[in-house]
């Protein structure tokens, strides 16, 4: 039976996080954390469940094992998906790249690796959230920052510290994708599928064009601060930030 720790729902400002965890321990360990960091915490231990807490009470997050009992989590992740765009983190303790990447082109929004601190789960989760709630309320000002880094997409253009990068269209595109979706790792796949179409699979070039991009963004190429490598899964775009003394 699901249990549902909702001893603060009269607070509206505490969000609601469904855990589907079959191992009690690790589902016992997140809950508390959880609601020690003001979340409310809902606990299930199999994809059903999961499936069908996820639909009759919507949480704003969903943290999902993908070894479950009954359904594997990446089917649970694919039936949610039908319906939902709710930000969902796997955790799992399935260290393949590939099972990673399979899961981040399924919809997940993140992927943790058993076994993980309190502050990595909780910054993975505000991050997911905050992430969803920019995609979901977009500001009316269409810009983008991230340290000395300005995108005007009205206008096209990409300044550094205020000097404007050429960027070629390619490269404009790869960036424009990553910046709109920043904070969020966004697969070798997913990046080609939307630059060269669904049939494209050159990931050689992709890492071609990324490589000049950071030669034109970066002090430090080999040590970039804009645009991160998630090894063997793709890239992300370093999340909205001031500038330096901003």
């Amino acid at each position: 039976m699901a249990k549902d720790n909702e001893k603060a729902v009269g607070k509206p400002n505490k969000e609601k996080v469904l855990i589907a965890e079959d191992e009690r321990r690790i589902n016992s360990f997140m809950a508390s954390v959880l609601e020690s960091n003001e979340y409310i915490p809902v606990q299930v231990y199999s994809g059903r469940e999961a499936i069908e807490k996820a639909a009759s009470a919507p949480p704003a997050l969903i943290l999902l094992d993908l070894g479950l009992p009954d359904i594997d989590g990446m089917e649970v992740l694919l039936r949610v998906r039908e319906w939902s765009d709710v930000p969902v983190i796997v955790v799992s303790a399935r260290q393949n790249e590939s099972e990673k990447v399979k899961a981040l082109d399924a919809g997940a929004n993140d992927y943790v690796t058993k076994p993980f601190g309190n502050e990595e789960l909780l910054a993975r989760i505000r991050s997911a959230l905050r992430i969803h709630n920019r995609i979901k309320h977009p500001k009316l000002d269409p810009t983008f920052r991230s340290g000395s880094l300005f995108i005007d997409y009205e206008k096209r253009m990409v300044t550094l510290s205020g000097k404007e990068v050429h960027l070629t269209p390619i490269e404009y595109g790869i960036v424009l994708l990553l910046s709109q979706n920043a904070g969020k790792v966004m697969t070798h796949d997913r990046i080609i599928e939307n630059l060269w179409g669904p049939y494209a699979s050159d990931s050689q070039l992709l890492r071609v064009n990324v490589a000049n991009i950071r030669r034109k963004l970066e002090d430090n190429p080999a040590d970039p601060v804009y645009i991160i490598t998630e090894v063997g899964v793709g890239y992300k775009m370093a999340e909205h930030q001031p500038a330096a003394g901003g």
